[in-house]
């Protein structure tokens, strides 16, 4: 995938609408194309600005509508013309909206390319993880090994990926395992473990924790629906997502853990 084809693509990385081969081949590019890795950064800082300062009207404000009543009520009794009006050179404040619009779209842009630089490593990662639980829903490709037994899916992932994910049975405390599949965050393949509580989907992403960092205490995150957990333990990076709530997902998480 060259640049012009990735860029293309952004939106729809960001998005989440793209299907995992091509969802895959995005990041392949995004971690050997530094240029193309600051796009998708400054697109990801300025949607989270966006989402974060912008206001939300459900409608107009009774004082604009107001107003818009007025003129169009005057224009309808204003008299048809038959001449066609002269040019004449725009007033000042008829710029102005215009003038505005672009400089607001100026700063926006570039206080999404200065903020690119200051986008948490673990923002970009959770966008990361919301992304490969939400495609596996929408596409129906959960697992590729399909048991409740730890025992087959363990070693099933094990031969397919350069280390062995902890894969624990936690039917006792209400979250049977579902399976397992490979999916691939951080640059790299990862196990992705399924467990099932109630009629809710949770997404366990295990690989090896690259900076030897160590989190016992799960940092707890929530966007576009999610919850998400993330914590390190004896050298493994852990991401839980689901849409069940923080408790529920705070339960599940000690619960794995305990059981390690």
């Amino acid at each position: 995938m060259d640049c012009t084809e990735s860029l293309s693509r952004l939106h729809a990385h960001l998005d989440q609408e793209l299907d995992l081969p091509s969802a895959v081949a995005v990041d392949q590019h995004l971690a050997s194309c530094p240029a193309c890795k600051a796009a998708f950064a400054a697109q990801l800082a300025l949607r989270s600005g966006v989402r974060k300062h912008a206001d939300y009207h459900h409608g107009a404000p009774h004082a604009l509508a107001e107003r818009l009543r007025v003129q169009l009520g005057r224009a309808a009794q204003a008299p048809a013309r038959a001449a066609r009006p002269r040019w004449q050179w725009p007033q000042l404040r008829q710029w102005l909206p215009a003038g505005f619009a672009a400089a607001a779209a100026a700063v926006i842009s570039w206080t999404a390319a200065i903020q690119y630089a200051g986008v948490p490593a673990d923002q970009i990662m959770a966008e990361q993880v919301i992304t490969g639980h939400a495609r596996s829903i929408l596409t129906g490709h959960l697992v590729e090994v399909a048991s409740s037994d730890q025992h087959t899916v363990k070693p099933w992932l094990s031969g397919k990926l350069d280390f062995s994910p902890p894969v624990n049975d936690l039917a006792n405390a209400g979250f049977p395992l579902a399976g397992g599949r490979l999916d691939y965050l951080d640059n790299r393949p990862v196990a992705a473990l399924v467990y099932r509580y109630r009629q809710h989907v949770i997404n366990v992403f295990v690989w090896p924790e690259q900076r030897g960092e160590s989190r016992l205490a799960p940092e707890a995150l929530s966007k576009h629906g999610y919850n998400v957990l993330h914590w390190n333990d004896a050298g493994m990076t852990f991401w839980a997502i689901s849409d069940v709530n923080g408790a529920e997902l705070k339960t599940f998480a000690d619960t794995y853990a305990r059981a390690r």
